[in-house]
C-alpha cells in the first residue's frame, strides 16, 4: 500500500506525519532520512495494528497543489 506521507521543515530538520495512521510520525536530519524513517515508522505501526487485531485504514489521503495570487 502507498501512504501519503506530508514533510515539514524544521529549525533541526524535517518532521512527517501521515494522514491516514493517526499517530504516526517521524523526524530526521534532512527529507530522505525523515522519509526513510517515515517508511519504517508506517510498517511499525501497521504490526501493531495487526497484532492488536485492529483494522488496516486503507489509504485514502491526496495531495494537490494550486495557485493563487499572491
Amino acid at each position: 500500500m502507498k501512504y501519503l506521507i506530508i514533510l515539514e521543515p524544521t529549525d533541526t530538520g524535517f518532521s512527517a506525519y501521515s494522514p491516514d495512521l493517526d499517530g504516526c510520525v517521524a523526524a530526521g536530519d534532512d527529507r530522505e532520512e525523515t522519509i526513510a524513517l517515515m517508511r519504517e515508522a508506517i510498517a511499525f505501526h501497521l504490526e501493531g495494528m495487526a497484532a492488536e487485531g485492529l483494522p488496516i485504514p486503507m489509504p485514502y489521503s491526496e495531495a494537490a497543489l494550486v495557485d493563487v495570487a499572491a
